[in-house]
């Protein structure tokens, strides 16, 4: 069994693992005291690629493309770079125990890495149907997208079936934008959710009213307020249909999934304080165990704009979070401060010729205001959230650089509002004069 040991151990591959590299070198890390350890075969890439431009039939994304940090419009990290820098960047390796109490790693083939800092940046799985043991789905061509091996699955599956028939599981995120990215390859598409309507964890009736009816208008196949409860398949294991507790049966191909994800904390059970399903961290991403970090995904952080705490899951948290706990290991060392994490939060989309971006927290009252039309060629519209006579959420699609802005500015300023009526005729004017 190898033993290596570093200073700083970034466990995880993904997003915020690369944006913590680049923090790492920006703050003067040397050659030899970083090693980022991932099971994953490539270096840091920008994830939200993978439901998006990788799947597209023109225009199609690749590696090395989309490696981090171009995502933020920042420095492609290939993986010479960390080699240049001097950063160890430890892939196909899965550790399978971690003892913080002795600063110690072990991966599956029985390697050791010891570290004096530890970052803990190993994000979400998806949530699988064979989970909940549901009959047939590990049946071939049933599908998930969280990293890059997936997407290639899905993007030989969608050339294997041309023209064929899909059935998406799950109306959020990845239901979304997987099924707009079916359609533009010429796939028969069923969206199937149990929610009254899609992304209910954000959009109001009133926002999901227009994807709905758009996505209808671009072909997509919606049955809401049922789930599937079984997979028939063939001969050679391949699924051929969905059945659907409503009892009804749908012929797929091709099965994607989209019933949410869970963080990767298993490793660390009993050796942190965990609260909300994550590792629970304090302004700066310090765990309970000394000298260890989480971010992203995985930790469960002080949000300072609502003085509570909250778990986030999006790759612009996951950028800055990494970001922040780099800069606070930095700052420890040298006996410098720096100031908390103040996020606000940030989600946005990308499917067919939208884009829609939200700032700030969807609780409270909501205001419509815009052109929601489905069939409009300028379908501008948006939302904002109102709690105790301030706005504190704004949504917006199809938005301008400066329009989003203006939002953003909204939900971080929480503007008090006398009128909802106003607030609704006045929309984006409201968000320009803040």
């Amino acid at each position: 069994m190898a033993e290596k040991s570093f200073k700083y151990v970034i466990l995880g591959g993904g997003v915020s693992a690369g944006y913590a590299a680049r923090e790492f070198a920006k703050q003067g890390v040397q050659p030899g005291e970083l090693a980022i350890i991932s099971k994953e075969e490539v270096a840091p890439y920008e994830r939200p690629a993978l439901s998006k431009a990788y799947l597209f039939p023109e225009g199609t994304a690749r590696l090395p493309g989309f490696h981090v940090c171009v995502g933020s419009g920042g420095e492609r990290l290939l993986p010479e770079w960390y080699t240049e820098k001097g950063i160890s960047l430890i892939l196909s390796t899965e550790i399978t125990k971690a003892d913080l109490s002795s600063n110690t790693l072990i991966s599956a083939a029985g390697d050791i890495f010891k570290y004096q800092t530890l970052v803990i940046a190993t994000g979400s799985t998806v949530l699988r149907l064979t989970d909940f043991g549901v009959q047939g789905a590990d049946a071939k061509n049933i599908l998930y997208l969280r990293e890059i091996d997936d997407a290639d699955k899905l993007v030989e599956a969608i050339k294997e079936k041309k023209n064929g028939k899909a059935v998406v599981v799950g109306g959020g995120y990845i239901g979304l934008e997987l099924s707009a990215a079916l359609r533009i390859n010429h796939i028969d598409v069923t969206m199937v959710y149990p929610e009254p309507w899609c992304m209910p964890r954000l959009f109001t009736a009133g926002i999901a009213a227009f994807y709905e009816d758009y996505y209808a208008n671009k072909g997509v196949n919606i049955i809401k307020g049922t789930v599937a409860v079984g997979f028939g398949t063939n001969e050679t294991g391949e699924v051929t249909d969905v059945k659907l507790k409503d009892g009804r049966v749908l012929d797929a191909d091709i099965v994607v999934v989209g019933v949410g994800g869970r963080p990767i904390t298993s490793l660390f059970k009993g050796q942190v304080e965990e609260e909300k399903g994550g590792i629970k961290t304090d302004a700066f991403f310090k765990t309970s165990a000394l000298g260890v970090y989480a971010v992203g995904d995985v930790a469960t952080f002080p949000m300072k704009l609502y003085n509570d705490i909250r778990r986030v899951e999006h790759v612009d948290h996951s950028r800055k979070s990494a970001e922040h706990a780099v800069k606070s290991i930095f700052a420890d060392e040298q006996g410098k401060s720096i100031d908390e994490y103040d996020y606000l939060p940030y989600f946005y989309s990308r499917a067919f010729d939208l884009s829609w971006q939200f700032y700030g927290d969807n609780v409270g009252d909501t205001v419509l205001f815009g052109d929601n039309n489905p069939t409009s060629p300028t379908h501008k519209f948006g939302s904002y959230w109102i709690k105790d006579g301030k706005v504190i959420g704004a949504f917006l699609e199809s938005g301008t650089p400066e329009e989003n802005k203006a939002i953003a500015r909204v939900a971080r300023i929480q503007p008090s509002v006398d009128s909802l009526d106003q607030l609704a005729t006045e929309g984006l004017i409201f968000a320009s004069k803040i």
